[in-house]
């Protein structure tokens, strides 16, 4: 019987003894204090969006310009993604988002305009059809693309 006691002990012993060993790389309890509970968090500054180049009217040209030269001396084709401008440098990319609904387009300038009336660009059919324009007319804001945004090959081969 002593026998049988002093195994059992001897286990309560070595029970008792692991479980008081410390776990290594274990982080200190972290104790919650008054004036942690009522500490102010930091501010968020919130982040605005990038200035926008231009925004106003915009327009839309297609069928009876098609074919035609535009300024920058390739023919109009209603259905590629480009614009007309009036001071943009020709073959500048810009971002196109209608007001109205919010969905955008990135174009190309390749012809000079508009025009008529207060517009600040004259879209390609295409460009106008992916922006839901509802009438001729519809508030844009335009933001241009840094050339290093756009893919490009130009300078890779393969080898």
């Amino acid at each position: 019987m002593k026998r049988v006691l002093s195994m059992v002990a001897a286990t309560l012993l070595s029970v008792a003894h692991v479980r008081a060993a410390t776990v290594p790389n274990h982080p200190p309890p972290q104790v919650k204090t008054k004036s942690a509970k009522f500490a102010k968090a930091a501010p968020k500054v919130p982040q605005s969006p990038p200035e926008a180049y231009q925004i106003g009217n915009a327009s839309w040209y297609g069928k009876q310009f098609h074919g035609r030269m535009t300024a920058s001396g390739e023919d109009f084709d209603m259905f590629e993604l480009t614009a007309a401008h009036r001071r943009l440098p020709l073959g500048t990319f810009v971002k196109v988002t209608n007001l109205r609904n919010g969905k955008w387009v990135v174009v190309r300038v390749n012809d000079r305009g508009p025009y008529v009336g207060n517009r600040i660009v004259d879209l390609s059919y295409s460009a106008a059809r992916m922006l839901n324009f509802r009438d001729g007319i519809e508030r844009v804001r335009l933001d241009l693309i840094q050339p290093k945004n756009i893919a490009s090959n130009q300078g890779s081969s393969s080898r």
